[in-house]
């Protein structure tokens, strides 16, 4: 049997004897109502079978359906491992999968999609005797989207969440607020989205997330397992604010490093009040000694925790070049003890680890280089100091708005250039920062910024199939510690999968570097 393709790389994959599962439009779903929706569509997007309803839940995977055909049967069985984790079996006789919990039965469904191979000849579609047994690495497995940069809407975000969804990844961190605009309304703070949620890069059209639109998000993301972390930038990344709030705002701070950026890249210098449309960085700060401030911190991150049931929210704090270290760290000590006094774990960008009041307990996001430089390891272990842990999301491996190709015309390369497919996979959390193992990594999270970035097939180009490089460092085993977690076995099983992606509407780009087979390959 051709190693099945599934990714990401499962904890254990074994042969079963005898031949595969044939599927048929008069083959029954049993059991999870819930699991037995999501593989029909599945099915049917990739197949374009329409499956009957199968019988009630708790079918034994053996049983016939009433016309002596096979049944594929999902389960819940609490008892059957870790959380997240499922069991697939699967032989001519049946298909059966079995969720510790409702999101490892969704992820067994998942893999179940990918394992759908078209018959020889006759064209008909199986399932390979296989049994699988897969639970994650690390809880946290995300996504971010950058909605602040440009403005992407519900139904872009809700479809990128059923892509990340489908690779086992169950975070989508939002970054809601940058210096080109503001996107969720704040009922007590009306004039952010009035004023400063219209511009964005390049002067292309903002927008807004209603609370309606947000709580919308969330339930979709739900819906996958998925859970929602969003992210409003301070002290610096804070220019829009400016715009609803000028009183809030230090004045920009215009270093050679900024003018040069707006020479590079076009756009006005920044100016407060005034949109601000390039994609300099680092200039902005809210003020840091007025208390005012810690007002507006106070009615907006108390909204945001009263609208997301998630445990994070994220207070941002990178490139605050603006602010004064001093200023930097009584900023970080204020707004993480607010998130805290919130009920929910303050997240931040590694610069934050630098504060000696963060609040206890505040996980690290650490954007630095998988070699870190400039004391970026030191900041990150500050968090683990004070009980916090670290996602990693460096910027060399798996930012998905680094460019694949030097000829992109999407993507930016100041993350050491072009980041290959190859440089997205090669990498393991465990080994970034010394001292950092994974008793210490609350997981990986692949960014995707959107300063070039301004339609749904803009982000399939970049993410896939990078993005499958992040699902598998997040879900599966180690770097060597499988012989099936290597480059040359990844380059294809992705390339395996680019049929399934097809047939899912994904306009990925199809990289050299990926083994790419066709539908009857």
């Amino acid at each position: 049997m051709t190693q099945p393709a599934i990714v990401p790389l499962p904890s254990a994959l074994r042969a079963r004897d005898g031949g595969p599962f044939v599927l048929t439009a008069a083959t029954a779903l049993r059991g999870d109502p819930d699991a037995v929706a999501a593989l029909r569509a599945l099915i049917t997007a990739r197949t374009g079978l329409r499956l009957p309803d199968g019988a009630a839940e708790g079918a034994a995977p053996d049983s016939a359906a009433p016309d002596g055909a096979r049944a594929v049967v999902l389960v819940v069985d609490a008892a059957s491992g870790a959380a997240e984790s499922y069991t697939l079996r699967a032989d001519a006789a049946g298909v059966s999968v079995t969720g510790a919990d409702a999101a490892g039965l969704f992820y067994g469904v998942q893999t179940l999609g990918q394992l759908l191979q078209r018959g020889a000849g006759d064209g008909g579609w199986s399932v390979p005797a296989v049994e699988v047994d897969d639970a994650p690495r690390f809880p946290y497995r995300g996504v971010m989207l950058d909605v602040a940069r440009h403005f992407h809407d519900v139904d872009t975000v809700e479809a990128y969440i059923d892509r990340a969804a489908s690779l086992k990844l169950n975070v989508l961190h939002l970054h809601l607020s940058d210096d080109q605009g503001w996107r969720l309304e704040i009922a007590s703070r009306p004039e952010l989205t009035a004023r400063a949620a219209a511009s964005a890069v390049g002067g292309d059209p903002g927008g807004f997330f209603t609370q309606d639109d947000y709580r919308r998000i969330v339930a979709f993301a739900a819906s996958r397992h998925m859970t929602v972390v969003p992210e409003f930038d301070t002290p610096g990344h804070t220019h829009a604010v400016s715009l609803a709030y000028p009183e809030l705002s230090a004045e920009p701070v215009l270093s050679d490093h900024i003018r040069q950026i707006i020479r590079d890249y076009g756009g006005e210098l920044p100016v407060n009040g005034t949109a601000f449309e390039g994609m300099a960085v680092g200039f902005s700060s809210l003020k840091i000694h007025d208390e005012a401030t810690y007002a507006f911190l106070e009615d907006v991150f108390g909204e945001l925790a009263a609208l997301t049931p998630g445990p994070w929210l994220h207070l941002g704090g990178d490139e605050a070049l603006g602010t004064s270290p001093e200023d930097f760290d009584v900023f970080v000590a204020r707004a993480s003890e607010i998130i805290r006094r919130l009920g929910k774990t303050p997240m931040a960008w590694h610069e934050a680890g630098s504060a000696a009041g963060l609040a206890r307990g505040t996980v690290g996001q650490y954007w630095g280089f998988v070699s870190p430089t400039g004391g970026m390891d030191a900041k990150a272990r500050a968090f683990v100091a004070r009980g916090g842990k670290i996602v990693f999301s460096p910027a060399d491996a798996i930012y998905l708005d680094m460019k694949f190709d030097a000829d992109s015309p999407l993507g930016l390369t100041w993350a050491r250039g072009v980041t290959s497919a190859r440089r997205a996979y090669e990498w393991d959390p465990a080994t970034v920062v010394d001292g950092i193992g994974d008793d210490d990594i609350l997981g990986v999270e692949a960014p995707l910024w959107t300063e070039t970035v301004r339609s749904l097939a803009d982000i399939d180009a970049l993410a896939f199939p990078r993005i499958t490089a992040a699902a598998e460092a997040a879900w599966s085993p180690a770097v060597g510690t499988d012989p099936a977690r290597t480059w040359e076995s990844f380059r294809t099983r992705v390339g395996a999968l680019g049929p399934l992606w097809q047939s899912l509407g994904i306009a990925f780009t199809a990289l050299d570097e990926i083994d790419w087979r066709d539908e009857e390959q």
